[in-house]
C-alpha cells in the first residue's frame, strides 16, 4: 500500500513536471517571439534616443518661449513709443488749438482796428469838410468886408484905428490849419504804427501756424507709420502665438505617444520579468522535486535491493508463490516508475 501511494505521488509529480515543461516551452516561445518583434531585452532599457528627442523638443520650446518673450518686449516697447507719440500729438494739438485761438483773437483785433481805421477815416473826412466850410465862410466874410471897405460912402471919423480883421482871420486860419495838420499827422502815425504792429503779429502768427501745421503733419505721418508697424507687430505676434500653440500641441501629442509607447514597453517588460520570475520559481521547485524524487528513488532502490537479498537469503521455501509474484510485480512497477522519473528529470534538466 505504501509503495502504491509513493508510485501515485511519483506519477503526479511527473505529470506536473511535464505540464510545467510544456508551459516553460510555451513561455520561451513567447519570449523568443517578443524578442523577434521588440529586439533584445537590453534594448527597451536604452531610451537614449528618446531622451535626445525629448531634450531637442524642450530646447525648441525654450527657444520659442524666448522668441515669444522678445516679441512681447518689442510689442511693449512699441506700445510705450506709441503712447509717447500720442501724448506728444495731444500736446501739439493743444498748442495748435491755443495758436488758433490766438489767431482768432488777432483777427478780432484786426477787425477792431479796421473798424477804428474806418472811423478815423470818417472823422478825417468830417474834419476836411469842416475845414472846407471854414475856408468858405472865411472867404465869404473876407469878401464881404472888402465890399464894405470899398463902398461909395466916405465917412471920416476921428477915432482910433480898429483891429486888422484880415490879419486876425489869417492868424486864425493858420492856427486851425496847423491844428488840423498836427491831428492828421498824429492820427496817421498812430494808424501806421497799429497797422504795422498788426501786420507783424499776423506775420508771426502765420509763421507759427505754418510751423505748427508742419509739426502736426510730421506727427501724423509718424503716428500712421507707428500704427502700421504696431498692426504688423500684432499680426506677427498672433501668427507666432498660433504657430507656437500648434508646435506645442504637436510636440505634446508626439511626446504623449512616446510616453505611452514607453509605458507599454515597460509594462510588457514588467510582465516578462514577472513571468520569468514565476518560471524561475517553478524551475527551482522542480529542481527541489527532482532532488527529492531522486532521493526517494534511491531509497526505493535500496529497499528493493534489500528485499531481493532477503528473498534470496531466506530460501523462499516458507513463502508462497503468490507473495513472490506480487513482490515481483511491485518491483517491476517500481522499476517502471523509476525509469519514467529518471527520463522526465533528464528531460526537464
Amino acid at each position: 500500500m505504501t509503495m502504491q501511494n509513493l508510485n501515485d505521488r511519483l506519477a503526479s509529480y511527473l505529470d506536473k513536471v511535464r505540464c510545467l515543461e510544456e508551459e516553460n516551452a510555451e513561455l520561451e516561445c513567447r519570449i523568443r517571439e517578443f524578442y523577434a518583434k521588440q529586439g533584445p531585452l537590453s534594448e527597451p532599457k536604452d531610451y537614449t534616443h528618446y531622451h535626445q528627442q525629448i531634450e531637442d523638443l524642450k530646447n525648441q520650446l525654450i527657444c520659442a518661449s524666448v522668441e515669444n518673450n522678445k516679441l512681447l518686449l518689442c510689442i511693449d516697447n512699441s506700445k510705450l513709443t506709441a503712447d509717447d507719440f500720442r501724448s506728444k500729438y495731444e500736446t501739439e494739438c493743444c498748442l495748435r488749438q491755443n495758436v488758433e485761438a490766438d489767431i482768432n483773437g488777432l483777427h478780432q483785433i484786426l477787425d477792431q482796428l479796421t473798424a477804428c481805421r474806418s472811423d478815423l477815416d470818417i472823422q478825417c473826412e468830417n474834419l476836411q469838410d469842416e475845414l472846407c466850410c471854414l475856408r468858405k465862410n472865411h472867404e465869404e466874410e473876407v469878401a464881404c468886408l472888402k465890399n464894405q471897405a470899398s463902398g461909395d460912402v466916405s465917412v471920416e471919423v476921428n477915432a482910433c484905428p480898429g483891429p486888422d480883421l484880415k490879419k486876425i482871420l489869417e492868424e486864425m486860419r493858420c492856427k486851425y490849419e496847423s491844428m488840423i495838420e498836427g491831428n492828421r499827422k498824429e492820427v496817421e502815425a498812430w494808424y501806421e504804427s497799429k497797422i504795422e504792429e498788426v501786420n507783424h503779429d499776423v506775420c508771426t502768427s502765420s509763421q507759427e501756424i505754418e510751423e505748427s501745421n508742419n509739426k502736426v503733419t510730421e506727427l501724423r505721418r509718424q503716428l500712421q507709420a507707428l500704427e502700421i508697424e504696431y498692426d504688423a507687430q500684432c499680426s506677427l505676434r498672433d501668427t507666432l502665438e498660433s504657430s507656437l500653440g500648434e508646435t506645442e500641441l504637436r510636440y505634446n501629442s508626439h511626446l504623449a505617444e512616446l510616453q505611452e509607447r514607453i509605458s507599454c514597453l515597460e509594462q510588457q517588460l514588467a510582465e516578462l520579468r514577472s513571468e520569468m520570475e514565476c518560471q524561475n520559481h517553478d524551475y527551482t521547485e522542480l529542481l527541489d522535486v527532482k532532488s527529492r524524487l531522486e532521493k526517494e528513488i534511491a531509497t526505493y532502490r535500496g529497499l528493493l535491493e534489500g528485499g531481493q537479498h532477503d528473498i534470496v537469503g531466506g530460501g523462499g521455501i516458507s513463502r508462497n508463490s503468490s507473495t513472490a509474484g506480487a513482490r515481483s510485480s511491485e518491483a517491476r512497477t517500481s522499476h517502471t516508475y523509476v525509469t519514467h522519473s529518471c527520463h522526465g528529470a533528464h528531460l526537464h534538466h
